[in-house]
């Protein structure tokens, strides 16, 4: 039998025996749109250079005191060691041959995965992916930023990124192989917090490499309104118009918050594509669709491309007719292997600069390969492949 523990902790202590359940970073419509409305207008008066509103110092004390008293859940999970037998993925190829995928590690070297997941994002549907990786005996840490983070209090994630890396060196990951798994441009957003705190800090641990899942992209309004109206849901009547409102207050405040950031001395970075200039060259895979209405693939790509540009060892895997976050769901069994074919070949290079194994093999004929830079490879999932799936 495959045991494992799980951890669900909080910034602060919780007492002895506390019960606790799942947090579901989501909103409901009357909450949302009230949150919005009163947030957009006292933003717009903070986030003014010339308000007078705007106290620095006092701000700056008042942010101190708030992040120290702010709870901050995430899930870990210490998998049993070593995996079982039983456990098997497919071949590279995506065939319905199958083999044991085991990762080479020593039992006190784990990989260790950091999953951020996408705005919205409740955790029950993050721990599916974690199981992919604790089926390998990988220790997981699940986080999702709450929304309110992610639209309009925009300067806490500096905080979430450096709590995240206390919480690393305090569980004692710091000296295992760690991989980031994000998701959507929430958790990219996320991760570009948790490198530039790896920087200030002059800590980048032992990073290996890091799966991007419909992410980076573009920060367009149609984007912003598609998000808003899926993390909304419910009836379109009241949806949609919902939905254009919340975005047209957010619209506003972003612009403002632009305006702010170019007379602050030390802006915060609000933009995922700027990961584009990360300073760290650990590997990277993205995984994308060409039927993604959130993140166009052609944003993926140019972001990837850039990445190499850089000297990145980059990995593209396009699936096709796969909606947004739902490659999993829709090709499971490719999915599964693509991303543990992906860690496996940075486990076993000297370092994260390293050459790794492409996606693109001789004997896949599910696939089609093309062109590509040397550090650049690209492999599309065409849909009949989607049929193959694990009981």
């Amino acid at each position: 039998m495959h045991l494992c523990m799980c951890i669900r902790a909080t910034s602060r202590s919780h007492p002895p025996g506390e019960a606790s359940s799942c947090p579901a970073y989501y909103l409901t419509p009357d909450c949302f749109l009230s949150l919005s409305l009163s947030l957009s207008l006292s933003l717009f008066l903070c986030l003014c250079p010339l308000s007078p509103f705007r106290p620095r110092e006092q701000e700056a004390r008042r942010s101190d005191e708030m992040s120290e008293q702010e709870d901050l859940d995430y899930y870990i999970m210490f998998p049993s060691f070593p995996p079982s037998p039983k456990d098997q993925t497919l071949t590279a190829g995506g065939q319905n041959q199958r083999e044991e995928f085991v990762f080479v590690y020593e039992e006190d070297k784990r990989p260790v995965v950091i999953l951020l997941g996408w705005a919205g994002c409740q955790d029950r549907y993050l721990a599916k992916y974690s199981s992919i990786y604790e089926d390998k005996s990988c220790i997981t840490l699940r986080y999702t930023a709450p929304v309110e983070y992610l639209f309009w209090r925009r300067d806490k994630m500096p905080y979430i990124g450096k709590r995240l890396l206390q919480v690393i060196t305090d569980e004692r990951l710091d000296e295992h192989p760690i991989f980031f798994h994000v998701f959507s441009n929430g958790g990219a957003f996320l991760y570009q917090h948790i490198s530039l705190a790896m920087q200030r800090a002059n800590t980048p641990f032992k990073v290996r490499g890091v799966i991007f899942d419909s992410a980076p992209g573009e920060r367009r309004l149609t984007a912003l309104f598609k998000a808003i109206s899926a993390i909304i849901g419910g009836n379109p009547l009241t949806n949609l118009p919902m939905s254009f409102v919340i975005t047209f207050f957010l619209s506003v405040l972003w612009f403002f918050e632009v305006i702010a950031q170019a007379f602050s001395r030390t802006p915060i970075p609000t933009n995922p594509i700027a990961l584009a200039e990360e300073a760290y060259s650990w590997p990277q895979l993205f995984l994308y669709s060409n039927s993604d209405t959130l993140i166009p693939a052609s944003d993926v790509e140019k972001f990837a491309s850039r990445r190499a540009e850089r000297g990145v060892r980059v990995q593209l895997v396009l699936f096709t007719n796969s909606p947004h976050v739902k490659h999993y769901t829709t090709y499971r069994d490719v999915y599964v292997n693509t991303v543990c074919s992906f860690i496996h070949e940075c486990l076993i290079s000297p370092s994260p600069s390293r050459s790794l194994l492409t996606l693109d093999r001789g004997d896949d004929r599910g696939s089609q390969s093309y062109d590509a830079p040397p550090d650049l490879t690209k492999r599309v999932v065409l849909p009949h492949e989607a049929g193959k799936q694990q009981n």
